[in-house]
C-alpha cells in the first residue's frame, strides 16, 4: 500500500468529542521524544503533516488524519511527560486511557519504543496495560539508523525477554527509521493487512 492522500481532519481534547466512524482507525503513540511525529511523516510522505518539535511533548491533543480516503490515522499524546503538573499528567493519561479503551473502530495501536534505550519501565508498563485490556498493539522500534553496532539487536531482545514474564504470544514488532526510511514499507503492510480482514 502507498499513502496517497493525508488530510488533517480535526484535534480533539477529549475523546468524547469524537464522531463515531466505521472506518477503520489505526493510532500511533510513544514516550514523549521517541520520533512519533517524524515517522508519521514519513509513512504519510509529507514533513508538515504532524507538527515536530525539539521540546517533548509537542502533541497534547488526540489529532486524527485521513488517509486514501479509507482509513483514519490518529497522533496520540505521549506518555511519560518529565516537564508537566501531576494534574496535566493525569489529564493526558486519561485521554489516552479513554481513547485506547473505548474507541470502537481502533484497528490497532502502533507503541512507538526508542531502539536506542534498554527496556524502560514506563514502555513495558504501558505495553503490559494494553494487554491486559485486550487492545490490538503493534511496537515501533524508532531511530534504528542511530545504532552503535548491534545495539538495537540487544535492546529489542531484552525487551522481548521482559514481556515474556507476562505475555503469552508476544506482539508483533518492526524496526524503523523516519530519517532512512526504513520500516515503511512493513507498516503499510501491516495497515494494509488488517484492512484487509475488516473486509
Amino acid at each position: 500500500m502507498e499513502v496517497q492522500s493525508a488530510r488533517f481532519i480535526k484535534s480533539y481534547g477529549e475523546y468524547t468529542q469524537m464522531s463515531f466512524e466505521q472506518r477503520p482507525e489505526f493510532a500511533f503513540i510513544g514516550r514523549s521524544n521517541v520520533g512519533k511525529s517524524s515517522l508519521i511523516n514519513m509513512l504519510c510522505n509529507n514533513k508538515y503533516l504532524a507538527k515536530t518539535s525539539s521540546t517533548p511533548g509537542k502533541t497534547k491533543l488526540i489529532n486524527q488524519f485521513l488517509i486514501n480516503d479509507k482509513w483514519n490515522l490518529v497522533d496520540l499524546p505521549g506518555y511519560g511527560y518529565a516537564r508537566v503538573s501531576k494534574d496535566d499528567k493525569k489529564q493526558f493519561d486519561n485521554l489516552i486511557t479513554n481513547y485506547i479503551i473505548k474507541r470502537e473502530n481502533l484497528y490497532c495501536l502502533f507503541v512507538l519504543i526508542d531502539s536506542r534505550l534498554e527496556p524502560q519501565k514506563i514502555d513495558v508498563d504501558f505495553i503490559n496495560k494494553c494487554g491486559s485490556s485486550g487492545i490490538p498493539i503493534c511496537l515501533v522500534y524508532t531511530k534504528i539508523d542511530k545504532d552503535k553496532g548491534k545495539l538495537v539487536d540487544k535492546n529489542v531482545e531484552a525487551m522481548c525477554i521482559e514481556l515474556k514474564k507476562t505475555w503469552e504470544n508476544l506482539p508483533t514488532y518492526l524496526l524503523t527509521s523516519a530519517e532512512k526510511g526504513d520500516g515503511k514499507k512493513e507498516l503499510l503492510k501491516n495497515i494494509e493487512n488488517a484492512l484487509k480482514i475488516s473486509m
